[in-house]
């Protein structure tokens, strides 16, 4: 769907704009055990946090069927100008008591905007456990690379070059496919998109735990696109 190849391509762009900002951050690593241990804290329920407003904006959108009519490209570019637009608002406040609010707000647009998709799957018989199943699989893939994050000691910085490469393809893999909307497409672009966010996943983590990254508003971003 148009919400869900947004999506897609909004996390690869994210990942593209910040990836000169943590390669930065990548050549000398910076804070105490206990710093980097609160960051890790924050951004662990902040991100729990920011479920509630993506739930809450779902359930909206479902309800009154608000972004029904955001359909082919109108959709797109509400839900792209929409999603930079925040990104912008968390980048510019993230450092100010407005940083929490600001990144809740963009939680619960980017619920409004997967309504329509998660509207759709309730309507299979099915939908529900197709929900939960994927709730379910992306819980037990945040676990496992959080669990393989504090395990491995070895310096993973040079991930973010190949990772970097992995979400321009994606990005635009998934803008060719939305004029060209080839469900096969579609299926690969999904399996490359699930690999490579995972990865990324482990990778942010590992950025938080080496002190790569000390802003647990900017962290908390990373991990939920």
């Amino acid at each position: 769907t148009q919400s869900t190849w947004g999506l897609h391509m909004l996390a690869s762009m994210e990942k593209t704009l910040m990836n000169d900002n943590v390669q930065t951050l990548d050549r000398g690593y910076v804070g105490s055990t206990e710093q980097r241990n609160r960051v890790l804290r924050n951004t662990y329920w902040l991100l729990a946090l920011s479920m509630l407003p993506t739930v809450l904006g779902a359930w909206v959108g479902v309800a009154t069927g608000i972004t029904a009519s955001l359909t082919g490209g109108l959709g797109l570019i509400v839900f792209l100008g929409g999603a930079f637009g925040f990104l912008y608002a968390i980048e510019k406040t993230k450092n100010s008591a407005a940083g929490v609010p600001v990144l809740l707000a963009f939680t619960f647009f980017m619920g409004l905007m997967l309504s329509r998709m998660i509207g759709m799957i309730l309507g299979f018989r099915n939908g529900s456990e197709l929900i939960m199943t994927a709730m379910g699989g992306t819980a037990g893939v945040f676990f496992v690379m959080a669990s393989l994050a504090s395990v491995i000691k070895r310096d993973l910085s040079g991930m973010g070059k190949w990772l970097f490469v992995g979400a321009m393809v994606v990005m635009v893999g998934g803008i060719i496919n939305v004029f060209v909307g080839s469900t096969a497409g579609m299926l690969a672009l999904s399996v490359a998109v699930i690999g490579i966010f995972s990865a990324y996943m482990l990778y942010d983590l590992k950025q938080i735990l080496d002190g790569g990254e000390t802003n647990y508003i900017s962290a908390t971003m990373r991990l939920y696109l």
